[in-house]
C-alpha cells in the first residue's frame, strides 16, 4: 500500500502526554502536537501553568503530576490510558564548579533530570509495549557531548539520559515502541534566564552556533512532531540535535580568507 504523504505528520486519533507542558519547550510541543490532531494531556507540577497552555489551543487537557514522586508517575500512567506518545522536558541545573558542588545539589539535579526520566519511561513504556506501539522522547542537551566549566552534573545527567533512552529503544523496539532523544542548543526558556541576564554570556552563546543566535521554544516543536508521527517510523535510538549548528562548529577562530 502506498503511503499518503499528505498525512505524514498528522497525529489524528493519537493521545500524547507532554510532561513539563506548563512552559517553554513543553508548552510549544503540546500546542504543536494538538495542531496536528493529537489529543494532548498537558502534565506539569504547576497545574495553573498547564491550564494556561490548555487555554491556547484545542484538544488539550491539564493534568497535575510531580515527577519527583514515583507513585504519582505510576498513578498518572494508570489514569492516562492508551498513551501513544510521551514527551518529557522537565529539567533543572545548578551551575557550579565541581569543587563547589554540594551533595544535596547533586542529588537534586540527578533526581529530576535522570531518575524522573527513568520512572517515566518505565511507567509509560510498559503499557505501550503491551499495546505494540508508541513513541517516547526525552530532552537531552548539547551538554551531553560538549561541556564548559560549571556544567558537570547537568551534563552528566543529559549524557546519562541519552544512554537510558538508547537502551529503552533496544529493549522496547521488538514490541513496536520507538524511543529517541532530542538535544537542543541554547533556548530562551526559564532555565536559561541566568545567562540571558548577562549580555556578554548571552552574546557568546549566540555566536557559538552556525546561525549566530539563540533558539525560541517553538523551534523545538517540529522535532517533537516528527518523532511522534509516522514520518519517523524507522527512527529509534537516535539523538536529534536541534542546536543551530552548535555541535558542528568549533567556533573559536574564524580564519582569514
Amino acid at each position: 500500500m502506498e503511503r499518503d504523504y499528505s498525512k505524514l505528520f498528522r497525529l489524528d486519533g493519537k493521545h500524547a502526554v507532554v510532561v513539563g507542558a506548563g512552559s517553554g519547550i513543553g508548552r510549544e510541543s503540546a500546542l504543536a502536537l494538538a495542531a496536528q490532531g493529537a489529543r494532548v494531556t498537558c502534565a506539569d507540577r504547576d497545574l495553573a501553568a498547564a491550564e494556561e497552555t490548555v487555554s491556547r489551543g484545542e484538544h488539550l487537557t491539564a493534568y497535575r503530576v510531580d515527577v519527583l514522586d514515583e507513585d504519582a508517575i505510576i498513578r498518572a500512567a494508570a489514569e492516562l490510558q492508551d498513551v501513544d506518545v510521551l514527551v518529557f522536558t522537565a529539567a533543572t541545573n545548578v551551575r557550579k564548579r565541581i569543587l563547589d558542588y554540594t551533595g544535596e545539589e547533586f542529588d537534586r539535579v540527578v533526581a529530576l533530570n535522570l531518575r524522573a526520566s527513568f520512572d517515566l519511561i518505565r511507567a509509560f513504556g510498559g503499557p505501550m509495549a503491551e499495546r505494540g506501539s508508541g513513541s517516547i522522547m526525552g530532552f537531552s542537551s548539547i551538554r551531553a557531548t560538549t561541556v564548559e566549566p560549571g556544567q558537570s552534573v547537568y551534563a552528566a545527567t543529559k549524557a546519562g539520559l541519552v544512554q537510558l533512552l538508547r537502551t529503552a529503544a533496544a529493549e522496547l523496539g521488538p514490541s513496536g515502541v520507538r524511543v529517541n532523544a532530542i538535544a537542543p542548543g541554547v533556548v530562551e526558556t526559564p532555565l536559561t534566564a541566568q545567562i540571558k541576564a548577562n549580555q556578554a554570556w548571552y552574546d557568546a552563546y549566540a555566536q557559538k552556533g552556525a546561525l549566530g543566535r539563540w533558539a525560541t521554544p517553538d523551534e523545538l516543536a517540529g522535532a517533537v512532531v516528527y518523532l511522534a508521527s509516522d514520518a519517523s517510523s524507522f527512527v529509534t535510538g537516535s539523538v536529534l540535535h536541534v542546536d543551530g549548528g552548535w555541535t558542528a562548529v568549533d567556533g573559536r577562530f574564524d580564519p582569514p580568507n
